[in-house]
């Protein structure tokens, strides 16, 4: 896939990337190039292939679902400058 010197600008663009003429004939290469390679991995047979997420395969750790607030609500809004009930109270952004 061969990508031009429009198609450069505009990912610089919408990447708000500055690149000047001379980056962008040197991307344009670098992009085609990255993208041909991209095409030969369509030409790999992967039927029969298992989807995996990693090289070994392993169970997902998992913990249990339970709620663990810690009961520390006190001790948590005692460093704030205002606190009600063990609520954090902030002052007031509309009148």
């Amino acid at each position: 896939m061969h990508v031009d010197l429009a198609t450069v600008r505009r990912i610089a663009r919408l990447a708000r990337i500055k690149v000047t003429e001379d980056e962008a004939k040197g991307l344009e290469k670098e992009l085609s190039g990255i993208l041909n390679w991209v095409e030969q991995l369509d030409e790999v047979d992967t039927d029969g292939v298992e989807p995996m997420t990693r090289v070994v395969a392993q169970d997902m750790k998992k913990r249990a679902d339970i709620v663990t607030d810690g009961e520390m609500a006190a001790a948590i809004t005692a460093n704030a400058p205002m606190s009600d009930d063990n609520f954090f109270v902030v002052p007031s952004v509309m009148e």
